[in-house]
């Protein structure tokens, strides 16, 4: 194995992408309620042991509430969501249109969102056990880009005030060159490896994420590397994703690929996601960000969940 999990007690176990959104909510708007978020990770804990949240709103607040009082057995990777620092030209859905105004306002709502971090981290210590300086802000089509060097600055304030591992999510891509300054300082590496995204079939699957994972792992063999996305859609419009390359089927064979490989090989590895949301994307109903969940958005098991569920 290239990389020491156990020195930061990054001890592989099943783990998923939880964001509770039902039909109707959305982040910003109406946020699922304590007895909702408390009916998902009753079904959640069942088979997982990690969940992955990607911001300090009103919703990852309810979510460790819940863990809190009904004394669940999940531990938390929290993240900060951080927005626009500077206009992305490179963004092929916008994502440079932001006024000088407006970027600045969001380097404010950043560096809040990374105090609230820490003080989540704080108050949950034996909840929280990752943390996450930010999510897919620097790879090359993000719409909402920060600088490597301000992301360093919220991985260097947040490992100064918290004491959880500190990381900083990402396309594998940017791993393996603008982000090896990063390296040097986060904990660990967290990549994200989307086969489907990038036309890949079902029977390359496998090997191009492992190819995706050691790419990174060997270039930094003294940091462990933690993959803190990949999944397979079960919907297309054929935008960005092949329509005929998803499917429930397909998301099964490569889900249980992935786990086996993950648990052969000891890699921490969140999966993408648990449940189906709707206000994502396009309104396209068959906008594939809407369709990565492994239970739909009513809570019904997918095809690879039908038998874990019996």
């Amino acid at each position: 194995m290239v990389n020491n999990f156990e020195a930061l007690q990054l001890i592989p176990g099943n783990a998923i992408c939880y964001s509770g959104f039902r039909e109707g909510q959305q982040p910003g708007g109406i946020y699922p309620s304590y007895e909702e978020v408390k009916e998902d990770l009753l079904v959640l804990q069942n088979q997982w042991k990690h969940i992955r949240l990607y911001d300090c709103d009103a919703h990852a607040e309810t979510v460790l509430e819940v863990i809190r009082q009904e004394k669940l057995s999940l531990q938390v990777m929290l993240g900060a969501y951080i927005v626009a620092e500077m206009n992305n030209f490179g963004c092929p859905w916008g994502g440079a249109n932001y006024s000088e105004s407006e970027l600045a306002h969001n380097k404010v709502k950043n560096l809040n969102q990374i105090k609230r971090l820490i003080e989540l981290a704080n108050q949950y210590p034996d909840i929280i056990f990752l943390l996450s300086a930010g999510n897919e802000a620097c790879v090359d089509w993000t719409d909402h880009y920060v600088p490597v060097s301000s992301v360093m600055a919220y991985v260097m304030l947040i490992k100064k005030e918290a004491k959880q591992p500190v990381t900083f999510c990402e396309n594998y891509v940017p791993w393996l060159t603008k982000l090896k300054p990063l390296a040097e300082i986060v904990d660990f590496i967290s990549i994200h490896t989307y086969p489907v995204w990038e036309y890949k079939n079902i029977h390359q699957a496998l090997d191009y994420t492992k190819e995706n994972y050691f790419a990174v792992a060997n270039l930094y063999p003294n940091k462990p590397v933690v993959i803190t996305e990949a999944g397979w859609a079960t919907n297309s419009n054929g935008k960005g994703i092949e329509s005929h390359n998803v499917s429930e089927e397909y998301q099964a064979i490569y889900y249980n690929d992935l786990v086996n490989w993950s648990e052969k090989e000891g890699v921490l590895t969140y999966v993408f996601e648990a449940f189906d949301e709707s206000w994502k994307g396009s309104n396209d109903a068959l906008e594939p960000e809407k369709h990565w969940g492994l239970f739909r958005i009513d809570r019904t098991p997918k095809l690879v969940m039908e038998n874990s569920m019996v």
